[in-house]
């Protein structure tokens, strides 16, 4: 952005939805005045054209400046002025139309009233064009002295040369495909442009008018056939260009100035180079007006980002903005100023500049004379160091705060019911995991849940943009809304979100967020964001309890048991009218979790088959459980843990996200592999097709179509691997979770600590990216280790891992198992400079529901096995120690087939992979597709013992790599 701004002299907004383009402008004397003032033209597709005589106005235009306005049938594709007439040397208008083209004079009539003279556009002569018109140029072709001539370009490449009232001639171009910017250069009496094939060509006009081949001497438009029209000279530009400007200033040197896409070309008249300038931005129009010193050419640039550049050649002289994108530049003398920048933009905005800056008339006031009172002004500093001092040792956080924007307002309304008609049907998601992936009873759907944004704003702002956010696999109809303006405050902008279940996996969060980016009537940017809650039957139905799992949480209080039809009223279901002590939970993607809360004791137990289907629930029970007890106005409820930590079952998902990840390098480097040896096959069969003397392939094009095969096949199973990989980020993050709520609970830890421990066992699993989440929590955990948690001044001498692929998980699974048992041994995550963090509120809302009064005496507390529970209560090591064989690994893991992964990549740094991976994720044990390269076989029968084994062929690819283009011949002779 520049320091300083073009002023306006004098502007105009020319009609209202009309368009303009590069020809639309033309600045000129076209009223022949004594004065020599030019006047302002402009023509729009529309048809209108406008002469203004502008003058210094700082409000605008007047409407003495309008001294011409009408309508012509036709849209105005170019404007120019010139000595277009054969009986004077006056200037004239030429208006070119699709199919005509029209020179017309403008005059003035004396008035008789004091309104002054009125100006008149009088026809003068029109050619009837044959082909559809694209721009014109003018000039004395042929070196005709007091006259111009008009040559018409067509869309088809022909160009047709009038010669004033008559027609001369129409030649085609050769290897015309699309039309070009056209220029007419008088010293050499040729034409320039700027064909399709991104070259700079140069035809004489005397080539043009004698390339003739009609066997009559008339010449007519009607043309189908010519001669080839040789050309005087090429350039090869390599881009499009976007104006051709030529230079014929005095001190300056003959030259063809062209404004390419990216760059600015000078070319001498032969067609070398003088001097290019390439371009930091995206050019729109631009002007060589004159030349200050000797040899030098002053360029005017417009660009998309409302600048207007001046160089002289290369070096950037002046920068100024404007108030709008220009498409076409001019310079006009004016009233009372000369040099006036004139622009006009597409949608009709034309103003006059002027650069430099306005002289400042401000002048400061003289400052009073007073006294200082230093025994003032020293109490005065005094009081403000004991205030500095005492804000120091209360921990205060002095640094002064931006205030809170209320230029937006997002209201987010979240119904309580689902939608009757699920929307999710009639959405397609750009990903491959939709909606109809959900495995589903027959007479089930994907729910669907439509929310209710609102923008409010007391400002008028432009182009807001709002977006919508949902975690994976939770899907949205539409994430994005462009609102052209918001700002009434008693109709505020709305907009219906639809969310709704689309992978076959278990969210590990239902938070939304809703950003709004716009852009303040200053020009400032700014963001505002929201978070909100969606239902949590948004993702589960009621089903009936199961009395068996695997993995099984027990959350202990210190009330009285509570109903759970009063707790989840809104996900009864087939338990509606239960007892009350038992309720099942079923996502649409299969897992099924069991609640239960004990008759006599105070405490509640979840158990489910899948570890990472329990979080959802589990927060859910314990924020309807904060609510229901703060409802009723009971105080001092408090939820704890007491059993061991799942951290086996825990550390089964790490083992399978990790493999994961390896799979995912060794796929890489795998494929990197096969690809430089499909190069190098590609290499040899190429040196063997161009060699003079035909010799046998040595089944090479067979190497070449396995190794094809197998590049399709690794890609395939790197996309595989992926969602996989996305699945199971999301199941880690759901388990993650539920460790770091249940050390909350079982230590009873501050919200301060609650923090620290959640930024260090961070949920926030990232799937692409560099550093991936078993290094980052590795480094994060050592690091409570080494400080807060640290046992004697040893353990803070230990130097960190880098951040990198670990070669194995060990490390980070003895290190949580360290952490868990450094807190139950009293440990505390306090770190010196955190701010305080408010303890957090439970925000759900329970719906209502007619409430079971607990009974007055507390019922006497029930022992685990009275319930049927069985806690692990063994001691956590200090150690971890390695999990059995048979529990951790299955004969085929949740990956499938993909192809074989035991033979890695020579020169990989990565450690051999095992063919057998980690059980956890009942939804990833699906079958892969995919082939095996080493069972394919010759389908052909005819060629079954002539074709080589395909592992035959590759196990001598290295010598190809290696050797270069030195044909090993053992490849050849073991093919053979």
């Amino acid at each position: 952005m520049s320091l300083f701004k073009a002023r306006d002299w004098w502007f105009v907004s020319a009609g209202a939805d009309e368009e303009y383009d590069q020809g639309c402008l033309c600045v000129a004397n076209i009223d022949n005045s004594s004065t020599g003032l030019d006047k302002v033209i402009i023509g729009s597709f529309h048809g209108f054209l406008r002469i203004y005589q502008p003058e210094f106005c700082k409000e605008g235009s007047q409407a003495n400046n309008v001294m011409l306005e009408t309508q012509f049938q036709y849209p105005i594709l170019q404007l120019e002025a010139g000595r277009f007439v054969s009986v004077n040397e006056s200037m004239h208008l030429a208006v070119l139309h699709p199919r005509k083209l029209v020179v017309y004079s403008v005059g003035a009539v004396t008035g008789a009233v004091e309104h002054g003279s009125q100006y008149q556009l009088n026809l003068l002569y029109e050619h009837n064009l044959q082909r559809t018109a694209y721009s014109m140029t003018y000039g004395p072709f042929g070196s005709v002295k007091g006259k111009d001539f008009i040559c018409v370009q067509s869309m088809d490449g022909t160009v047709s040369v009038f010669e004033q009232e008559s027609f001369a001639f129409s030649r085609f171009l050769p290897g015309f495909l699309l039309p070009g910017p056209l220029k007419y250069i008088q010293r050499t009496d040729s034409f320039v442009t700027v064909s399709s094939s991104r070259q700079v060509e140069c035809y004489k006009y005397q080539v043009l008018a004698v390339a003739t081949d009609s066997s009559t001497k008339e010449e007519s438009q009607k043309i189908s056939k010519g001669k080839k029209i040789t050309m005087d000279w090429t350039y090869n530009l390599g881009e499009q260009a976007l104006d051709i400007a030529v230079v014929s200033f005095v001190n300056a040197p003959q030259s063809v100035m062209i404004l390419g896409e990216r760059n600015l070309y000078c070319l001498k008249e032969n067609g070398s180079l003088r001097y290019t300038k390439k371009l930091d931005y995206n050019a729109s129009c631009f002007l060589p007006y004159t030349s200050v010193n000797e040899g030098t050419i002053m360029t005017m640039i417009c660009t998309h980002t409302k600048s207007l550049l001046v160089y002289e050649d290369i070096t950037l002289k002046w920068a100024a903005t404007l108030e709008h994108i220009p498409v076409s530049i001019k310079v006009g003398n004016y009233q009372d100023l000369k040099g006036v920048v004139t622009t006009l933009s597409e949608t009709g905005h034309l103003n006059c500049h002027y650069l430099g800056t306005d002289p400042s008339l401000f002048v400061a006031p003289a400052t009073e004379s007073r006294e200082l009172n230093y025994p003032q002004l020293d109490d005065e500093m005094r009081d403000l160091q004991r205030a500095i001092k005492e804000a120091n040792s209360k921990g205060a956080n002095v640094a002064p705060k931006r205030a809170e924007s209320a230029e937006v307002e997002i209201v987010v309304s979240v119904p309580g019911n689902l939608d009757n008609t699920s929307v999710s049907k009639y959405c397609s998601t750009p990903d491959t995991w939709h909606a109809s992936n959900v495995q589903l009873e027959e007479e089930d759907s994907v729910p669907s849940i439509t929310v209710k944004v609102t923008l409010k704003s007391k400002l008028g702002l432009q182009n807001v943009r709002l977006s919508v956010f949902s975690p994976f696999p939770i899907a949205v109809n539409q994430d994005t809304f462009t609102f052209p303006i918001i700002g009434d405050m008693s109709n505020p902008t709305q907009s219906l979100v639809s969310f709704f279940q689309r992978g076959n996996s278990v969210p590990s969060s239902l938070t939304a967020e809703a950003s709004v980016t716009y852009t303040t009537p200053s020009g400032a940017p700014r963001i505002a964001q929201t978070q909100f809650d969606l239902p949590l039957q948004l993702i589960c139905k009621a089903c009936l309890p199961v009395k068996t799992a695997v993995h099984k949480i027990t959350i202990d209080t210190n009330k009285a048991p509570v109903n759970l039809n009063d707790l989840f009223p809104d996900l009864l279901g087939e338990n509606a009218g239960g007892p009350g002590n038992a309720l099942g939970f079923q996502f649409f993607s299969g897992p099924k979790v069991t609640v239960l809360a004990s008759k006599t004791s105070q405490r509640y137990r979840l158990q489910s088959d899948t570890l990472e289907a329990m979080w959802l629930i589990l927060k859910s029970l314990i924020d309807r459980l904060y609510a229901y007890h703060q409802s009723i106005g009971a105080k001092g409820f408090k939820c704890s843990f007491q059993g061991a930590m799942p951290l086996q079952e825990y550390f089964d998902t790490i083992d399978l996200h990790y493999e994961l990840r390896m799979n995912a390098e060794r796929y890489r480097e795998l494929l990197a592999q096969r690809a430089s040896q499909f190069r190098a096959i590609q290499r040899r069969l190429l040196t063997r097709f161009k060699d003079k003397t035909p010799a046998p392939l040595q089944n090479l094009d067979t190497l070449l179509d396995g190794t094809y095969r197998q590049i399709l096949a690794l890609a395939e199973a790197i996309e595989e691997n992926r969602q996989k990989l996305v699945i199971c980020s999301v199941s880690l993050s759901a388990a993650t979770k539920i460790i770091t709520k249940l050390i909350e609970l079982a230590h009873s830890l501050n919200p301060k600590e609650c923090k620290v421990l959640e930024s260090a066992l961070s949920p926030n699993v990232i799937v692409d990216g560099q550093q991936g989440w078993e290094e980052s929590t590795d480094a994060a955990v050592t690091h409570l280790l080494r400080t807060c948690l640290a046992k004697t001044a040893k353990d803070q001498t230990i130097n960190p891992s880098p951040l990198q692929l670990p070669r194995e998980t060990t490390k980070i699974k003895k290190h949580i198992t360290i952490l868990c048992d450094r807190l139950s041994k009293g440990g505390r995550l306090e770190i010196e400079g955190l701010p305080e963090v408010p303890e957090d509120k439970p925000k759900l809302h329970i719906p209502a529901r007619p409430i079971h009064q607990p009974k007055a005496a507390a019922p006497p507390v029930e022992s685990p096995r009275d319930m049927g529970m069985t806690p692990r209560q063994e001691p956590i090591p200090e150690e971890m120690p390695a999990p059995p064989q048979d529990t951790l690994y299955s004969e085929k893991g949740p990956l499938g087939e993909l192809p074989p992964l035991a033979a890695a990549p020579k020169g990989s740094s990565l450690p051999p992979l095992t063919s057998k991976l980690g059980t956890g994720l009942s939804a990833m044990t699906s079958k892969s597709t995919l082939p095996d390269l080493k069972n394919e076989r010759v389908e052909d029968k005819s060629l079954e013992g002539t074709v080589p084994d395909l592992d035959e062929l590759t196990a001598g690819i290295d010598s190809v790599l290696s050797n270069g283009n030195k044909e090993p011949e053992s490849v050849y002779s073991m093919a053979s």
